[in-house]
Parts: structure tokens; C-alpha cells; sequence
């Protein structure tokens, strides 16, 4: 099998590090194994020198995204694996996954199932938004958009890291971004396993973030989309006066109509410029 490389971001995950280090050594071949402490006030970075790894350490936190784009500069071997340091992920189907990159594959997703993977009902709403506004993007369905378990070629994510966020929507703007330049995606079903230690996503400043990076994201890929999406949302404004008008008789539901109608014209020709700017910037 392939050589590889495992990054492990870390952010105060003593709790979980010790037992997700024991079962990465207890793989065969035995991996390169790199933690990024970002910032941590615990024993994380003792922690993983004891067992063994390569540790690189940010004297205050800076991000998850940013924390595998500095490993990356550190992995001696081209094919990288991300996962988890809080045991959430099973490390043990690492080299099935890595089999499966062998076959051609660009990017090999471990697409998360369980009720921890479900978890908190407040997240789902989000989860489903930035769900659909990928799928819409891509015309491709996606199991899992941000899996923190994945594998990928470092020679193949080089070219895009400027545009990849610092955060975690690292794993949702990669996802995007690889379906978007037609790169080859595979989903692997694994099972999502109980947290060891706190979460450090903050729900409403991250969703926020995320959609901010999507939108960037699709913006530079392909602009196109969020024009076709945005001039749909005045398609039904305009079906809406229309009907309004039929039904009240009223000149201004029709004056309203023609304004919609004219700025769905607009929208979308704007749209056209963008994606054809975007493209001849990729050539």
C-alpha cells in the first residue's frame, strides 16, 4: 500500500488524542502522523509528542483550515489523510480508504451515518441549506458535504489552497471545489462515534462563515449558478404580482411584475458576464 500521511488538527483535545493516536500507530503500515496544536492551554501537544507524532504548534489558535494548510507544508507523503483528534471518526477504515484513492479516485469521503452524526436538532436546518445550495451548484448528490474523515492527493489540493477557507468550512469549500473542476469523488459510509471532549464549533458565527465561503466559492467556480438561483427567486416574485394582478385588477401588482421580470433579464445577463470572466481567468 501507498505511504501516507495523516493530519490531525487539535484544538485542547487531551481528552480524546491519546486513544485516536494508539489507534493510528496500531495501523499497518504504520502512517505518518502530524498534529496541528492550534493554540492549545491543555496537554494536547505533550500528549501526541509522547505517542509518537510529528507536532506543529500555533502559539494562538488560527483556524482548522489554517492548521492543515501548514501541515500540508510538513507531510513528507503526496497522498493525505484529515481525520479528527476527538474519536469521533474510525480511524481503523483509513486503509480502505486509501485503497480506494489507488483506484483513481481524487478525493475518498467517509460519509458519516448514526444519531451522533445527526446530533443536535438546532444543527439540521443549516446542515440542510448548505446541503441543497452544493447540490444545486454541482448538480451532483452528496452524502456528506463536510466529513472531517477524508483522502486526497497534496499535488492535487496545492493549485486550489488560496481559495480554501481557514476554518472549518475547509472540508465543505475542498468538497465544492473538487465537484466544481471535475475531480473524481468518492463517498465511503463509516459510522460517526460519541465525542471525547467539547466541541469547538460555534453555531451561529460558523453556519454564518460557512455560506459566506460557499457563496465565494461558487462566485469563482462557477457564478453562474448564483445568478440562475437569485433570478429564480425573481421568477416567483414575478408569478406571484401576476397572479395578484389577475386576480385584484390592480395596475400596480402589474408595474411591480414588469420591474420583476426586467430584473430577472438583468440578473441573469450579469450572470453570463461573470461565469465567462471566471472561465477565461481559469485558461
Amino acid at each position: 500500500m501507498t505511504d501516507y500521511t495523516v493530519l490531525l488538527p487539535a484544538l485542547n483535545e487531551e481528552g480524546g488524542i491519546a486513544s485516536t493516536l494508539d489507534r493510528l500507530n496500531r495501523l499497518d503500515p504504520r502512517p505518518e502522523v502530524i498534529v496541528i496544536d492550534d493554540g492549545s492551554t491543555d496537554r494536547t501537544a505533550e500528549i501526541a509528542r509522547q505517542k509518537n507524532a510529528k507536532v506543529i504548534s500555533h502559539p494562538i489558535p488560527g483556524g482548522y483550515g489554517r492548521s492543515l494548510k501548514d501541515a500540508l507544508k510538513h507531510a513528507t507523503y503526496d497522498v493525505i489523510v484529515v481525520t479528527d483528534a476527538d474519536g469521533t471518526y474510525p480511524v481503523e477504515r483509513i486503509p480502505e480508504m486509501v485503497s480506494e484513492l489507488e483506484k483513481g479516485y481524487d478525493l475518498v469521503v467517509g460519509a458519516r451515518q448514526g444519531r451522533h452524526y445527526r446530533g443536535a436538532f438546532l444543527k439540521m436546518p443549516a446542515r440542510i441549506i448548505f446541503k441543497w445550495l452544493v447540490e444545486f451548484t454541482t448538480g451532483t448528490y452528496i452524502p456528506d458535504i463536510n466529513s472531517g474523515l477524508r483522502v486526497f492527493r497534496k499535488s492535487q489540493i496545492e493549485p486550489y489552497l488560496k481559495d480554501l477557507c481557514n476554518g472549518f468550512s475547509f472540508t465543505t469549500t475542498m468538497t465544492l471545489i473538487y465537484l466544481l473542476t471535475g475531480k473524481c469523488v468518492k463517498y465511503v459510509t463509516i459510522d460517526y462515534h460519541a465525542r471525547l471532549g467539547k466541541s469547538k464549533v460555534r453555531m451561529i458565527q460558523d453556519s454564518l462563515r460557512t455560506l459566506q465561503y460557499i457563496v465565494e466559492v461558487i462566485a469563482t467556480y462557477n457564478p453562474l449558478k448564483l445568478f440562475v438561483l437569485l433570478s429564480g427567486i425573481l421568477f416567483l416574485f414575478f408569478g406571484a404580482s401576476i397572479v395578484i394582478f389577475i386576480l385584484k385588477e390592480d395596475q400596480f401588482f402589474l408595474l411591480t411584475a414588469i420591474l420583476f421580470l426586467i430584473g430577472i433579464f438583468v440578473v441573469f445577463g450579469q450572470g453570463v458576464q461573470a461565469y465567462i470572466t471566471a472561465r477565461n481567468k481559469r485558461t
